[in-house]
This record gives structure tokens, sequence and C-alpha cells, in this order.
């Protein structure tokens, strides 16, 4: 049982939780555009409102999920106001548009019980353990996968914490309202990869999400404005033309916190 639902429910009702086996992601962008709410909790940690829910599935079993409304959002100098759950679901059309996956499924709920904000498909992650942060410090393709999604996407928030692994050994990047600025801002924890070569498959992986610029701008024009989607192709081109991870500056692109 994940320990957030324990956080969702008291001990007597949370006892009798059985979870939902496992979606696809169809399925579960379905549930999380449809599915009626059945709990929710606020979670006492970050600067914006966040809150664990539950949903119900057709089956009457239960799904977790993560549902940052607007309303919670708190204003930033550098971010427009009210636009931090739309990045979280352009982080996620993004992810899909790449074939990468590694932004949980996450839509747009309009009737959230505190108005509208994103709804994200929770990921029980591994516990931490030595071995896993040994993992978080390697070249593994999947760590690189995340680490060029974040140049692409200018993430200004990559934290530890942020880096999920499920039980199956699955990559996860969560928590990405700060993303898409027009201006440079990418910070991260995961610096193995600055100034080396992008591997190959990667790279085709974004000159094919170039040849569809079109598709995907429309698509993530639902989320962001043009100059946004004029800068993510600009940092696109930038990356093919180099095909290097560009040189951080450990003064600039360190989060804050690193968790």
């Amino acid at each position: 049982m994940p320990d957030l639902f324990l956080e969702l429910r008291d001990d007597d009702e949370g006892a009798g939780f059985t979870p939902a086996p496992p979606l696809t992601e169809d399925a579960a962008l379905d549930l999380l555009r449809e599915a009626d709410f059945t709990a929710a909790k606020l979670i006492p940690w970050g600067s914006n409102y966040t809150f664990a829910v539950g949903l119900e599935c057709p089956d009457g079993r239960e799904q977790l999920a993560i549902y940052k409304p607007r309303a919670g959002e708190a204003p930033l100098y550098d971010f427009p106001d009210g636009s931090l759950y739309r990045r979280e679901v352009a982080s996620f059309a993004l992810s899909r548009a790449l074939g990468w996956r590694i932004v949980p499924p996450t839509v747009v709920r309009e009737d959230g019980p505190n108005g509208v904000g994103s709804l994200q498909l929770y990921v029980e992650p591994t516990p931490d353990s030595p071995e896993l942060r040994r993992f978080w410090g390697s070249c593994a393709p999947e760590i690189e996968r995340l680490v060029l999604f974040d140049h692409v996407a200018n993430n200004a928030d990559r934290k530890i914490g942020h880096c999920l692994r499920d039980p199956d050994g699955k990559v996860w990047g969560i928590d990405h309202g700060l993303t898409f600025s027009r201006q440079p801002k990418l910070r991260t924890v995961l610096w193995q990869f600055v100034g080396q070569p992008i591997s190959p498959p990667l790279l085709a992986d974004l000159r094919r999400l170039r040849l569809r610029s079109d598709e995907v701008g429309g698509e993530l024009a639902s989320f962001l404005d043009n100059g946004e989607i004029a800068a993510l192709w600009s940092r696109v081109d930038r990356m093919l033309e180099t095909g290097h991870y560009p040189h951080l500056n450990p003064r600039r692109n360190v989060p804050y916190g690193w968790w």
C-alpha cells in the first residue's frame, strides 16, 4: 500500500484500501479526466498547495493522484501568475511527443476540489537507499533522457526529490511547474552529463520531434504562449546544432535546496 494513501485517510478508512492495478497510459488519462474525487488532503511541503487525492476507478477501487490547483500557486516574479499547473501538463505533453514517457500522465481538471488545476497519476517511488543514490549519480541512459528533457523544457527546479524510480525500475520526473520560461532558467542536481556529447538515439528523438513541430506546437498552445513555444524550438535547435550538453554555472544552475 502506498504510504501516501495513509496520509490521505485515517487509519480505519485506509485499512480497507484496495489499490487499482497498473494502468496503461490511455486508461490513466481517461481516469484522470473523468473519475470522481473520493478524498483530498494537503501535502504539507512545498511553496504551492499540492493535494493527494483519491480517484474512483470503474471497478470501485481507488487510484492515487496529485492535484495542484491554480488557486494554490504562490505568485512568482519570473513566471506568469496562475500558469504553473498548465506547465505541468505541457511537460507531460512534451515527454509523450518525444516518446520518452518520463512524466506521469497529467491532465487539466476544471472541477477539482479547489478549482481548476493539474491532476497527475501518482507514481509510487522505491525507498531511498545507498544503491538508489548511486544510481542518480550514474550515467544510465534513462537518467540522460531525463537530463535532456530538462534542457529542452528549461526546467528551473530539478531537485533529487523530483526524480523517481518506481518498483519496476522505470525512471520518472515530477514537479514541472517551473518549466518553459522564455529566459534560460535551467537549475538541476544532475550534472554528470555537463559538456558531454548527447547520445545519438536521443538526438534522433529530437530530430523527429522537430519534424513534428507544427503538430506538437499546436498541442502545447493549450498550455503555453507563442513566445514560450518559440523558445522551446530554439532550445531544441541549439541542442541539435551543438550535439553536446552545455557547460553549467555552479552559481546559477543549481536549484534552491538539494531535495
